[in-house]
């Protein structure tokens, strides 16, 4: 009886022992970022959710945008004062890049494809990534400074430095993890 009594503990300690070690590597890193005009009017909402395979997809849903292409980036500071949003700096870089996801020297690790916003003035996108991370590491979003994820007004041409001629900032979110 005693025997089998130990049988049952040690299987039950492998099963609990092998289910965490598989919800560890299975667990995912979420952050989110409100977006706020200049006048500080919520028009959407940002997610981001690093994958197993270390991905992190971007799902980005706005409204009261003009209608048309915009460019958009993260940011490297985490700061959303508007009404022209500089404090959130300059474009995502860690490693010192090119701007723009067509530049064979670049891309910074905040540049994103352009978010199409349709005649209503909503837009969404859903794009993955593999330039950035939420986990630890040389290109997470949660640095010293934080990140933000800006919209500008005009779409990114992905190839001109700074920032693709996007024209101005429009709308911004602190990336905050979840």
């Amino acid at each position: 009886m005693r025997a089998g009594l130990i049988t049952i503990l040690i299987i039950s300690a492998a099963l609990i022992s092998a289910t965490t070690v598989y919800a560890r590597e299975n667990t995912t890193n979420s952050a989110v970022a409100v977006m706020k005009d200049a006048k500080g009017n919520t028009v959407g909402l940002a997610t981001f959710t690093e994958e197993c395979d270390g991905l992190v997809r971007i799902n980005v849903n706005v409204k009261c945008l003009t209608p048309g292409m915009h460019g958009i980036h993260i940011h490297e500071k985490g700061n959303c004062t508007g009404p022209d949003f500089a404090s959130a700096g300059g474009h995502y870089n860690p490693l010192g890049k090119e701007h723009g996801l067509n530049n064979p020297k670049g891309p910074h690790a905040g540049d994103l494809p352009n978010l199409k916003v349709g005649k209503d003035g909503r837009g969404q996108m859903n794009v993955t990534t593999d330039l950035v991370t939420l986990s630890p590491g040389p290109t997470t979003l949660f640095s010293a400074n934080g990140t933000a994820l800006i919209i500008h007004s005009d779409p990114d041409d992905q190839m001109t430095n700074p920032s693709g001629n996007s024209g101005a900032r429009i709308a911004c979110g602190v990336i905050e993890k979840k």
